[in-house]
């Protein structure tokens, strides 16, 4: 069994293999690394294999996030390093994130700065997202969708069932380690320019799917944070409409049925997903 496994899914990334598997083996020679081609139409598999690493290729592109999932089960060593194949993690930063966990963390992520952040929108919306995650878990978190991370590989696998397919594994893993009282930190990482073709995410219609991680957030940690006060807002507005109604028409109106109606049906809902979620991470002795 090795100490060390590192997994890179790649899709495509021919070019950025070629700077950065050479820099891995020459950094951590004894580590396992792994290279999960994920259905790659250029010759990434050959450049992997032609480097002297374990390469895993799925037929078809699967995504992201399968990919680094049929990565940390194929994986034999107690920790597991997850980084881009696309030249932008360095393995000189691997030894901060390891450094980091002797402290006794399971996962330690590399936070990437406002110049690491593939673009103005981009930079925007990962604010937010660590802005709302932090104020859930009432943690600090630096860098919710960062690829770059280590973690002990018996607490990883513990979510794996959780993690998506797509491009969201990280803030899944995240949010599910620290629903589960396992201890993370981060520390802060410079990010090269990506090597090769352009970034894989595409503005609309991964755009659409970053807007899920909103809820993902909370429903992965505490969905009572959040639909306790979208509750609370149709609850006011409910009996602001009825004084208002009342006042003016003296009656109670169809309206203000409905309003009420949705207040207690989104908290209802928030309740049954609190205890879907206390199920979720039900460990079994």
């Amino acid at each position: 069994m090795h100490e060390l496994s590192i997994i890179l899914p790649a899709k495509n990334e021919a070019e950025g293999l070629r700077r950065t598997l050479p820099a891995l083996r020459a950094a951590y020679p004894h580590a396992e690394i792994i290279v999960v081609n994920d259905g790659s139409t250029d010759n990434t598999g050959e450049i992997a294999g032609q480097l002297g690493v374990n390469v895993l290729t799925n037929p078809y592109s699967m995504g992201n996030g399968a990919a680094i999932k049929r990565g940390a089960r194929a994986a034999t060593g107690k920790i597991l390093i997850f980084m881009d194949a696309d030249g932008q993690h360095s393995a000189d930063h691997i030894a901060q994130l390891l450094s980091k966990m002797e402290e006794g963390y399971d996962m330690v992520v590399g936070a990437r700065d406002s110049d690491g952040q593939a673009s103005f929108h981009r930079g925007l919306a990962n604010a937010f997202y660590n802005k709302l995650a932090s104020h859930m878990t009432g943690h600090k978190i630096s860098d919710l969708t960062s690829g770059f991370r280590a973690a002990r590989a018996e607490r990883f696998r513990e979510f794996l069932h959780l993690l998506p397919n797509g491009f969201s594994y990280p803030t899944t893993s995240t949010m599910a380690f620290f629903r589960s009282a396992y201890p993370v930190a981060y520390v802060p990482i410079p990010v090269a320019k990506r090597v090769g073709n352009g970034s894989h995410i595409r503005p609309i219609k991964d755009g659409l799917r970053f807007l899920l991680i909103i809820f993902k957030i909370a429903t992965l940690y505490s969905p009572m944070k959040l639909f306790t006060p979208v509750a609370s807002l149709f609850l006011a507005t409910a009996l602001g409409y009825y004084g208002y109604t009342y006042t003016t028409q003296h009656r109670f109106t169809n309206m203000s049925t409905l309003l009420f109606s949705a207040a207690v049906i989104i908290f209802l809902i928030g309740l049954i997903s609190e205890q879907i979620t206390n199920l979720t991470y039900r460990r079994d002795a």
